[in-house]
């Protein structure tokens, strides 16, 4: 496999001890998240989102020493990207009252696709270079069967196994991660 990713809490402890690597891995792991919640749940223009992002990090940072646990920093960052996003739509429509009843339950179903996808995402790159590239040919880029075989100058015919196979293996990864999630 290759060397073990640290866990959300290792990298949260090793930022409380001030170390600047830690805190650019817990930037890096946690940007796309951020950005996708602001993005995608919340539809926020980029400008906006980019304003969200800064801040979620900023008050992260100043913040860290509030959370009670290190393994909830995904959680804790997503609800503080949803309310500097709730506060950033209320600022751009004082006048206009927001349906949080109605609004909610969408919001909440594209933040659970957001979620699905990140985990999704983590357990690709854990992934062979092989299994990711077929499986991004397929899924990401409906590429057919022939068009796979081509481009990897594999035969058209064992690319269904291949497919099968990786799957497998993200199947695999998914469910090692369950257990912790």
């Amino acid at each position: 496999m290759g060397v073990t990713e640290p866990s959300d809490a290792q990298i949260v402890d090793r930022c409380r001890a001030g170390d600047e690597a830690a805190w650019a891995a817990l930037v890096e792991r946690f940007s796309r998240y951020v950005h996708a919640i602001a993005t995608g749940a919340y539809r926020l223009p980029d400008a906006d989102a980019e304003d969200v992002f800064q801040d979620v990090f900023a008050r992260t940072y100043e913040h860290l020493d509030r959370l009670r646990d290190d393994d909830a920093i995904r959680p804790w960052i997503a609800q503080l990207t949803r309310r500097l996003c709730i506060d950033r739509l209320r600022a751009a429509r004082p006048s206009e009252p927001l349906d949080d009843a109605g609004a909610h339950g969408a919001v909440d179903e594209r933040l659970e696709q957001i979620e699905q996808a990140v985990v999704v995402r983590g357990a690709l790159a854990r992934l062979s270079a092989d299994c990711q590239e077929i499986l991004d040919r397929f899924f990401a880029r409906d590429e057919s069967y022939r068009a796979i075989g081509e481009a990897l100058a594999i035969p058209a015919g064992t690319i269904a196994s291949r497919i099968s196979r990786c799957l497998g293996r993200l199947r695999g990864e998914l469910e090692g991660r369950s257990d912790g999630a």
